[in-house]
This record gives C-alpha cells, structure tokens and sequence, in this order.
C-alpha cells in the first residue's frame, strides 16, 4: 500500500516561512490531483491548495499571494512553500493525491505559527 510521507512542519513565528514537503512510498498511477489540506482545532479540514496533472493551481482565498504549491507527478511528490506565516495559520496540514483508483493521504504535520 503506497503511503504519503510528509515533512516541514514545525514552529514558527509571525511572518516566518516554512516548506512542507510530501512524497509518495511508491508508485502512484493515474494522478489527477495533488493538494494540501489544514484542520485546526475545533474546525473541518479545509482545501489550502491544489495542483492539477496539467498544471493549473488553485488557491484558498486566504493563503493566496502567500503560499505557493508545486507538484511533480513523476516523481510523486508535492510541496507548499508558505511564507508572511500568521497565527492563524495554525493548523495540521495534510497532503492528498487524488488518483484514478485511489485517494491517498498524509498522516499530517503539525505547523504552528506563535509569537
């Protein structure tokens, strides 16, 4: 069973930087969508961000201008490069690939932006 593997999570303070990294154990056929997902405590998961196997991104209203996804499907991996961090950007952060016959997820890592 292919599994994600995620990385990058951490602390960082307001307006700080970091880049989660995720990659696939193995082989993932037929992708059509690689994303990162948060949940913060008390709330639902919500779409960060998506890339498209043809390329095209797609952006929550509040991470846009900030965040930057890059997907490879060949190599099955995906990064979020996040910067200008908020508190409010507190949250786990989950990769998915959506696939032909699979949906796949990440265990999820922690980021916590605090002052």
């Amino acid at each position: 069973q292919v599994q994600l593997v995620e990385s990058g999570g951490g602390l960082v303070q307001p307006g700080g930087s970091l880049r989660l990294s995720c990659k696939a154990s193995g082989n993932i056929f037929g992708i059509n969508t690689m994303a990162w997902y948060r949940q913060a405590p008390g709330t639902e998961r919500e779409l960060v961000a998506s890339v498209s196997s043809s390329g095209k991104t797609n952006y929550a209203d509040a991470v846009k201008g900030r965040f930057t996804i890059s997907g490879d499907i060949a190599k099955n991996t995906v990064d979020l490069r996040m910067n200008s961090l908020k508190l409010e950007d507190t949250a786990v952060y989950s990769c998915n690939v959506a696939a032909i016959f699979n949906n796949y997820w990440g265990q999820g890592t922690q980021v916590t932006v605090s002052s």
